[in-house]
């Protein structure tokens, strides 16, 4: 492609000046480089371009019927170039994405950072919701896109899979499980839990897979966001079943985690969209961005976590 432009941009020159030396000149290339250029283009067409004499150059029928066509393709392409050069300091606009929360502080603030230093008229609307909320906000269009879990479906839904996160315990650093390696779930319902509420794509997910080995926990404590759990346990009212990427990202001074296993659960995240209906160039830039940065390892170094 780059070849055939640089032949459209030669033979535009040509018939522009009249002649080969001048518009050799004025693309700043040698008029045997312009030649050959010219009988490439000559020979991709399989027709003559320019009748040539000693005195002038003038276009063939084929030149004519071409020229028209030539000038617009190249002012197509420079006016494209111009606008992506100018597109991060004069784009408008505000992009709103729904997550459920613990995927907005691990898979944005790197993106949003790099995004805003591109973009910096570009605004962007977070939504933080459960897997529900999150899912219905896209269908409705209240969302551009959203970050959610995979276990909330809907046949209009696109879903592309990010990460794939086993759920862990939560308990303080003087807490009995804190000395093991792995906790069963068996285990885990012996002491008092911490769960969220009912409706949330977390614990259905839980109670779905221990319900199919007969297990069914009993949340002493209920609470709506999966932090506020946290809180609980750090204050020592019990302890807490959350995806590994809901724990302090660096070492805490109280708080530990331990893998549950028997069985080992694990919730999938990723980028939700409308089949329907295609991201602006805005939200798509943004979408992009995060996948090209999630797939750099070294922007999510909490990974081991995933591994199970």
């Amino acid at each position: 492609m780059k070849n055939e432009l640089q032949g459209i941009k030669a033979f535009v020159k040509i018939a522009q000046t009249g002649c080969f030396t001048k518009a050799a000149h004025m693309l700043n290339i040698t008029q045997s480089a312009l030649t050959r250029r010219i009988k490439k283009l000559e020979e991709n067409l399989g027709k003559p371009l320019f009748e040539r004499t000693t005195r002038k150059v003038t276009l063939t029928r084929t030149g004519e019927k071409l020229l028209p066509n030539a000038k617009n393709l190249i002012d197509i392409f420079e006016s494209s170039l111009l606008n992506i050069e100018e597109l991060a300091t004069y784009q408008t606009g505000t992009i709103t994405l729904s997550c459920v929360p613990t995927a907005t502080f691990y898979f944005l603030p790197d993106v949003i950072k790099t995004f805003n230093a591109k973009y910096p008229n570009i605004s962007i609307r977070i939504l933080e919701h459960s897997a529900y909320d999150c899912l219905e906000t896209v269908l409705s269009g209240d969302a551009d896109f959203g970050i959610n879990m995979n276990n909330v479906t809907n046949a209009n839904i696109e879903f592309t899979p990010l990460v794939s996160e086993p759920f862990v315990v939560a308990c303080r650093r003087d807490h009995p499980l804190s000395q093991q390696k792995l906790v069963s779930w068996q285990e885990l319902l012996k002491h008092k839990l911490i769960g969220v509420r009912r409706s949330s794509g977390n614990r259905l997910l839980i109670e779905g897979e221990l319900l199919k080995i007969g297990l069914q926990p009993e949340w002493f404590y209920e609470v709506r966001h999966l932090s506020t759990s946290l809180g609980l346990v750090e204050a020592g009212l019990g302890i807490a079943a959350l995806p590994s990427l809901a724990m302090p990202k660096h070492d805490h001074p109280i708080l530990v985690s331990k893998p549950l296993v028997e069985p080992v659960i694990r919730r999938t995240l990723g980028l939700v969209k409308r089949r329907d209906s295609p991201l602006s160039p805005a939200a798509n830039s943004f979408v992009e961005l995060l996948l090209t940065l999630w797939n750099q390892e070294e922007h999510h170094p909490w990974s081991e976590r995933f591994h199970l």
